[in-house]
């Protein structure tokens, strides 16, 4: 019953299938980056600039990064990624535009 007495040490991974993927990672975690400061910019309407360009990188590096992602954790982020990114853009559109 050892099992029962240690404690699990669960971590947050993106390799779930156990293959190191730095590429899809790396691509994957910019985009929520973009998606998040997009977003978080669409409160603001005098940030359009921000997040509607913040946007349109976070939706190219999203879309690139779902066609090479291998796990479902790294997809999972990528859709995240895409959502916000797409709701900043299009937010950043509304007040103002890219220019």
């Amino acid at each position: 019953m050892s099992q029962a007495i240690s404690p699990r040490h669960h971590h947050f991974t993106l390799n779930t299938d156990g293959r190191s993927h730095p590429m899809a990672n790396t691509l994957s975690v910019v985009a929520l980056c973009c998606g998040i400061v997009a977003a978080v910019s669409a409160w603001y309407p005098s940030t359009h600039l921000l997040g509607a360009w913040t946007g349109v990188v976070g939706l190219f590096t999203g879309l690139w990064s779902q066609m090479i992602s291998a796990t479902t954790a790294e997809r999972f982020i990528n859709v995240t990624a895409l959502i916000l990114s797409g709701v900043g853009l299009l937010f950043g559109l509304g007040h103002g535009g890219l220019y």
